[in-house]
């Protein structure tokens, strides 16, 4: 029997399938691809991708055997899901960690009530996610560069000859990948990671200001208010 909310692991065979379904479905790679068509969408849908199947959209598809993927059946779409008005994105490092996190938890044990809970989160993360188009894999190698070390200056040169691009090229598919520019990007990359910081870690605000490239506390601690209203002092109480 069909429960819904739930998410499953799932394979399929290199059989091309075509059917619908009355529910919504996400399907989000583990290990290997999906070839799929849906709406205006065909093509691979491979790791760090999600594609959306609405209820009553007619799906073809196939992958090899050895592939294996997060699905979640849903009665309902998050508000930014259900707006996207595209089949595929791309979805962020945290939702990615997490749906492999429920992989490893699914294969371990059957518990409806935890069963339960993860898909709560889950959609609770769905709703956070930025909706973008697939980023373009040039800028992918930015992202994670400039993700992996907030402490670091980036140039624009620096950023476009690692994309293999020229800067004119690389300011217009950043934009175009991310809906921002890169000194926004890295802004609100920055204040974000500021604000995880002071809500889970123990770590002084002079030690987070440099963790996130600021070696003057009183100019992180500007920047923190513009950007959320609140200092940073002000944020810990």
């Amino acid at each position: 029997m069909i429960r819904h909310n739930q998410l499953s692991i799932r394979s399929y065979t290199n059989n091309v399938s075509c059917h619908s379904h009355f529910y919504h479905q996400l399907v989000l790679p583990l290990h290997g691809s999906i070839d799929i068509r849906v709406g205006d969408y065909a093509g691979l849908i491979c790791l760090g991708d999600c594609v959306i199947i609405k209820a009553g959209q007619v799906h073809q598809f196939s992958a090899t055997e050895t592939a294996s993927f997060l699905v979640a059946d849903m009665t309902e779409l998050p508000d930014n899901i259900d707006k996207f008005s595209h089949q595929k994105i791309s979805i962020s490092a945290p939702l990615m960690a997490y749906i492999q996190f429920v992989a490893q938890q699914l294969a371990h044990q059957v518990n409806d009530r935890l069963e339960s809970s993860l898909f709560d989160l889950f959609y609770q993360l769905l709703a956070q996610q930025t909706c973008l188009s697939r980023i373009d894999r040039r800028i992918e190698k930015v992202i994670d560069l400039i993700t992996s070390d907030l402490s670091q200056v980036y140039s624009i040169e620096q950023l476009a000859k690692l994309a293999c691009l020229s800067t004119t090229q690389y300011k217009k598919i950043f934009k175009q990948s991310t809906g921002q520019t890169t000194l926004n990007y890295i802004n609100q990359s920055k204040m974000e990671k500021a604000k995880a910081l002071l809500s889970h870690s123990d770590l002084p605000i002079q030690q987070i200001a440099l963790a996130i490239g600021f070696t003057n506390p009183s100019a992180f601690s500007r920047k923190f208010k513009a950007y959320f209203g609140r200092s940073p002092s002000a944020f810990l109480r």
